[in-house]
């Protein structure tokens, strides 16, 4: 046969390699020759082992060319400076940083930060905070969660968010992520009685609030009646806080004055500005029931200097604050736009986006209805007796900087004024 005449002459023309089996297919079956006999059997022999490749044979381990370009490309694993000659050098960064880079491009992938020291957290949340993780709309409240889960006040223990509307309007499900909270300032926001970050102020993620200033939010009774019903009821809830800021929510009434005298560990109330009928009676009841005076000039716990916000996430939230800012951009070139058509006589209408600017309230002069515990070691005192110790300092330090001489100067012409020029300078 044809196929037996080529297999002969295969065999024995180059009969002093080992080419090892040799199978052909006949009639569908595969046949094995065998080179010692010169016949095809169809039992497969035991054939000895041979090698695949030959002993000169070599191999070579090749990088991918485009991995290759891309890493050279990639310069985040070196740290970039010059020699006094102007040279550039480079050298590797360490492999701690190399780590905390990688694990902070994929922080929200974190299963859980129970347990772990927060000295290596604190780092992981300042790098991923350089990469903007916690802007990002879904992903970065998952990663954020994992750390305010995880170490409390160690995030944020202080937020200030006065007359910042629009940062709660964007970032609302972060704002609640936070844990443990200490102070929070939510002056001019706006929220009214039915905003959901005033029912999140009941939780237990917030009962370790000890300051919380609420001025000018359009609170009514009904808001009081929601906002104390855990501590009216249960007993939890904000039943820590020291002082509370209500003024200038001319809806809050003498009904809604009764439900802040579940707070007994308030040292601090401010109300001036409030729809009040009988102010005579309401100071009375503070006082008789809760301990509070009134103060006849105003207290230095409402004056919002020494709220801000305070911890990891400080920068994030001016972030967030960034990100609002930059979103309204867009608003400014419509404004200009118009401008220019109305230069040019053009009657084109082009719709504008209103833009809320909060304005402060001013607070009556009749109204300042602010009070304190007198007993209380820890409560401030009004602002008419740290400027008399100011002024004793003057007189005990006579080489002092001329910024300070003035402003003690100030303060001492402070002291002959009545209560209703103390609520005026309030105001500002």
């Amino acid at each position: 046969q044809s196929w037996s005449r080529g297999m002969s002459y295969c065999l024995h023309s180059e009969s002093h390699l080992d080419t090892g089996p040799i199978y052909v297919r006949e009639n569908g079956k595969l046949h094995v020759v065998n080179q010692g006999a010169g016949g095809v059997q169809n039992v497969t022999p035991k054939a000895r082992p041979f090698s695949l490749f030959s002993r000169t044979f070599s191999v070579e381990l090749c990088m991918n060319r485009e991995d290759d370009r891309a890493r050279r490309q990639r310069t985040d694993h070196f740290i970039f400076t010059y020699t006094k000659e102007g040279n550039l050098r480079y050298s590797a960064k360490s492999l701690f940083s190399l780590v905390l880079g990688y694990i902070s491009d994929n922080v929200d992938h974190i299963d859980s930060l129970i347990g772990f020291p927060e000295q290596i957290a604190e780092k992981l949340f300042s790098a991923a905070e350089a990469r903007q993780k916690f802007t990002e709309p879904v992903t970065g409240l998952r990663a954020l969660q994992k750390f305010t889960e995880a170490y409390g006040s160690l995030v944020l223990c202080s937020l200030c968010l006065r007359n910042r509307y629009l940062v709660i309007s964007e970032k609302l499900e972060e704002i609640k992520s936070f844990r443990e909270l200490t102070c929070l300032d939510l002056s001019y926001c706006k929220l009214g009685d039915e905003h959901e970050l005033l029912e999140h102020l009941t939780k237990e993620a917030l009962s370790s609030v000890k300051r919380l200033l609420l001025k000018d939010n359009s609170l009514s009774d009904a808001g009081l009646r929601r906002m104390t019903a855990p501590v009216r009821v249960l007993k939890k809830g904000l039943d820590n806080l020291l002082v509370l800021d209500l003024s200038c929510n001319p809806k809050i009434t003498d009904v809604g004055i009764g439900y802040l005298l579940s707070f007994k560990k308030l040292n601090c109330l401010d109300i001036s500005g409030t729809g009040l009928k009988d102010v005579d009676a309401v100071i009375k009841r503070l006082q008789m029931q809760i301990g509070l005076v009134h103060s006849k000039v105003p207290l230095k716990e409402f004056d919002h200097s020494n709220c801000k916000t305070e911890g990891w996430a400080e920068q994030t939230v001016l972030q967030w604050e960034q990100a609002v800012l930059e979103a309204m951009k867009p608003q400014d070139n419509l404004r200009s736009r118009v401008t220019a058509l109305h230069f040019y006589g053009k009657t084109h209408r082009i719709e504008e986006v209103v833009k809320c600017t909060l304005v402060e309230p001013e607070t009556k002069a009749s109204g300042n209805l602010q009070f304190y515990k007198e007993n209380v070691e820890n409560c401030h005192l009004p602002l008419k007796k740290e400027v008399a110790g100011s002024h004793e300092l003057k007189n005990n330090k006579k080489r002092a900087l001329a910024e300070q001489e003035r402003e003690r100067t100030s303060k001492q012409k402070h002291l002959c004024l009545t209560v209703e020029d103390w609520d005026l300078l309030n105001t500002y």
